[in-house]
This record gives structure tokens, sequence and C-alpha cells, in this order.
């Protein structure tokens, strides 16, 4: 498994993300690889803004608004999960504030939704947002 982090459109970089929470989200991945038996090639981590995520909502899922994250994936030649998560740093902000979580503990869960996403869940019924939700917060309580 390789992470990258691209930054696109913000200066998130500058902020929390620095070698202690890159190995913290790294640890948070192998993980749920490990626990939800799935192998990972390459993960882009995309930081972005709104106006950044807002297009690839539209122009990709027909969406005219902005969210905190979209995961896009395939699998490799080794059939490995790859994946592309584009994660707008704005709104992790704004729902970090909402929700008074923290921008890191918001920034992680969007992560690891993302992560989810590639294992395979499902957010679309509510039954499918209950169980993200439960396997968020135990990946969570691991960091």
């Amino acid at each position: 498994m390789k992470i990258n982090y691209i930054y696109k459109e913000t200066d998130a970089e500058k902020k929390i993300h620095n070698k202690e929470f890159k190995n913290q989200i790294a640890h948070l991945i192998s993980q749920t690889e490990k626990e939800e038996k799935i192998k990972f090639g390459i993960i882009n981590l995309v930081f972005c803004n709104d106006e950044f995520i807002r297009e690839y909502n539209r122009n990709y899922l027909g969406h005219d608004y902005e969210t905190d994250i979209i995961t896009f994936y395939d699998k490799d030649g080794n059939n490995k999960t790859e994946g592309e998560l584009l994660i707008s740093v704005e709104t992790v902000k704004n729902n970090s504030i909402r929700f008074k979580s923290g921008y890191k503990m918001e920034l992680c869960r969007v992560i690891i939704h993302g992560i989810l996403h590639l294992c395979g869940y499902q957010d679309k019924t509510v039954n499918e947002r209950a169980l993200m939700r439960k396997k968020e917060n135990y990946y969570l309580k691991l960091i």
C-alpha cells in the first residue's frame, strides 16, 4: 500500500498535516486493510477546497453542491483496491464546528469514511449509513 498526499488549491499542508498526522492516517488505513481483509494499492488523499470538490461533484456525480469527500476506486492489475479520496478541507472544518468534533477528528472520520467505501461499504440507505457510522467509530477509536 502506498499513500500519496496531494494538495489542490488549499493550504491544509501547512496546518496539521505533519509527520505525526500522516503516521496516524497510515496506521488507520493499515488497520482497516487488515481487519476488512482487503489489499490496497495506491491511495491518493487529495485535499482541496469547496470549489474544487463541487466541480468534481457536479461533473462526475451530477450534484451541484459541496461535500466533505468523494471517493473514486478501482482494482489494479494485481487485484488490489486503489482509490482517490477528494477531501474538502473547508467542508471538514465547517462540519467540525457544526458537530463540535474538532478539525483533526472530523478529518480522520472523513478519511476513514472514504477508506470504508474502498472496502465496499455504501451509505445510500439508513441501514448502510448506520453500519458505516458504526465502522467509522470503531476505527476512530484506534487512533
